[in-house]
């Protein structure tokens, strides 16, 4: 049985959420502070963390930080459960660690599929299916390991980074459109924006572009989604190798 931990001071969502996670078949634990909620995290290493943006004595940023910062809770899967709506505040959540953000008030239904869709990635070691890509040009994906070789250097992945860079492989070359990356990498057909999926492209940028800025393999096609260009190994792609090993 699942254990998922909820970290929020509200005491009737709190209720609300255990209630409908355990009819759903979960098993929950509960803190209504960072610090508690921290100490709990640790001692029960849950299969999934529901945090709250605005706690008291730790807030939920400063505490995601330090879960991921943490060897025994970086790979738990957070989703951030808040009444703060603003891009910002998304942008926020996720540079601070969140796998996926779910805004107050919210359908149950939809807490029930974000779970969910959290769960399963995390629950799998990802395995490669038959015709899949795992490798093209400078980028190879390495999946029991969630890592990349790129230009002959290993870059670790986030396993949500991982998913994100495996689907743009599967169509390098092509426009993927955002609701296919939403689909495929978080498991759910979104409503809202998709700010989720720009701040995990920057977040890759960052490892693979050597100026993340003014990309060159990840790119982005406006109005119409992401494209991974990759070079063929030769003398383009050479020269690339040679500029990342030299930065």
């Amino acid at each position: 049985m699942p254990r998922i931990l909820v970290i929020d001071d509200d005491a009737a969502i709190t209720e609300l959420v255990r209630v409908n996670l355990e009819l759903a078949g979960y098993d929950v634990s509960d803190a209504s502070d960072g610090v508690k909620g921290q100490a709990l995290a640790v001692q029960l290493l849950p299969d999934l963390i529901m945090l709250d943006l605005m706690l008291p004595r730790v807030d939920g940023l400063t505490l995601c930080q330090r879960l991921r910062r943490d060897e025994r809770t970086q790979d738990i899967p957070v989703l951030m459960l808040t009444a703060l709506s603003q891009t910002q505040d998304k942008v926020e959540g996720f540079n601070a660690g969140a796998d996926d953000y779910l805004t107050k008030p919210f359908e149950v239904q939809e807490m029930l599929a974000r779970v969910r869709a959290l769960l399963r990635r995390s629950d799998r070691m990802p395995q490669a299916n038959h015709g899949e890509i795992l490798s093209f040009g400078p980028l190879t994906l390495i999946p029991e390991r969630f890592e990349a070789v790129w230009f002959n250097q290993t870059v670790k992945l986030t396993h949500l980074e991982f998913d994100l860079l495996h689907c743009l492989l599967q169509r390098h070359g092509q426009t993927v459109a955002p609701s296919d990356i939403l689909r495929e990498v978080w498991g759910y057909d979104p409503n809202d924006d998709i700010e989720t999926i720009r701040v995990h492209v920057r977040h890759l940028r960052t490892k693979l572009e050597p100026d993340p800025r003014h990309p060159q393999y990840i790119k982005t096609v406006y109005g119409a989604g992401y494209c991974l260009e990759l070079p063929a190994l030769d003398g383009v792609g050479l020269a690339a190798r040679n500029e990342m090993a030299a930065s």
